[in-house]
């Protein structure tokens, strides 16, 4: 049970995400820039609004944790947030893109893609260990990925840098501990913001007035992005990043069903079986939890029955 909320808290964050086309491809008429530019400042806006009235005392505790740690552990602490902002922006504005004038299907490839880069990057640089059967979990995975950029390459690509930039913030943020998880993130997203503000005047298109426009970006900002963001770095804070990267095929699974049921894209046989084979490496790699909390309880259900036999 000690590790169930963590796990709760990351299916809920990309079931979220799953959805997250219901609400985007509605905007598909204004450009990817702009609604990038509009969802990262009112997330900005609101969650600093949030940290002036409710987490003042946390924001001068972690201001007084980072002051007293050694200038080399400082300067890390620093990088990984830097980093970690920049790993947002380009997976935010990546996502938009692909998803709006490319395909659904394409963003759903890049976060099957994701949970492979992840565990590798966790694998090499944090040095998390995976047993067997997880390792052949994550051939099921690379092996049904190959099965869906068969019949478009291009799908492959644009997965991969998408893919790549959320699984470099995933494993840099699991070394980011020790701190706020919600301040992080309202710094995690400000500096996002003030990165795009010098790129404002000249590449965004005159401000929407349609309040359809901004009641989605408002929905996107609280609902699809602060939420899932701070319970996906919640989850980080007991789960390996591996862990966590390969329950993110709980957000592809889902978007490519509301691909095929919602907006009817066109769906193959094959892309039907390497989902299949995708879903069935999610719950492979995480069979050795189920159980471990299957074998915790089998003892208190032994010693129940002996407390009740006679003498």
């Amino acid at each position: 049970m000690k590790t169930a909320k963590y796990y709760l808290a990351a299916i809920f964050a990309y079931a979220i995400w799953g959805f997250f086309s219901l609400v985007l491809k509605p905007l598909s008429a204004y450009s990817s820039v702009d609604i990038l530019f509009y969802r990262i400042f009112s997330c900005a806006i609101l969650m600093l609004l949030i940290t002036a009235l409710f987490k003042r005392a946390e924001l001068v505790k972690t201001f007084s944790t980072i002051k007293a740690l050694p200038s080399k552990q400082r300067r890390n602490m620093l990088l990984l947030n830097i980093g970690g902002s920049i790993f947002l922006n380009i997976n935010w504005f990546s996502f938009i893109y692909v998803l709006n004038q490319v395909s659904i299907k394409a963003t759903s490839l890049a976060y099957l893609v994701c949970p492979i880069i992840t565990t590798l990057l966790a694998y090499w640089l944090l040095h998390e260990k995976l047993n067997k059967v997880q390792w052949t979990a994550v051939g099921l995975s690379i092996f049904g990925c190959l099965m869906l950029s068969y019949a478009n390459i291009m799908d492959m690509v644009y997965g991969i840098v998408i893919g790549f930039s959320y699984a470099a913030y995933l494993v840099s943020q699991r070394k980011n501990v020790g701190f706020d998880k919600f301040i992080l993130l309202t710094f995690h997203i400000s500096l996002s913001a003030l990165l795009l503000l010098p790129f404002y005047p000249a590449y965004s298109r005159p401000v929407p007035t349609e309040k359809l426009f901004w009641l989605l970006i408002e929905v996107i900002a609280v609902g699809f992005t602060v939420i899932p963001l701070f319970l996906n770095l919640y989850a980080l804070k007991r789960l390996n990043s591996s862990t966590v990267g390969m329950l993110l095929n709980i957000n592809p699974i889902i978007g490519f069903m509301i691909a095929a049921l919602v907006f009817h894209e066109s769906i193959s046989l094959l892309q039907m079986a390497a989902y299949s084979i995708i879903f069935i490496s999610v719950v492979v790699f995480n069979a050795h939890y189920l159980l471990k909390r299957k074998q915790r309880q089998l003892p208190d259900r032994d010693n129940l029955d002996l407390a009740k036999e006679p003498g």
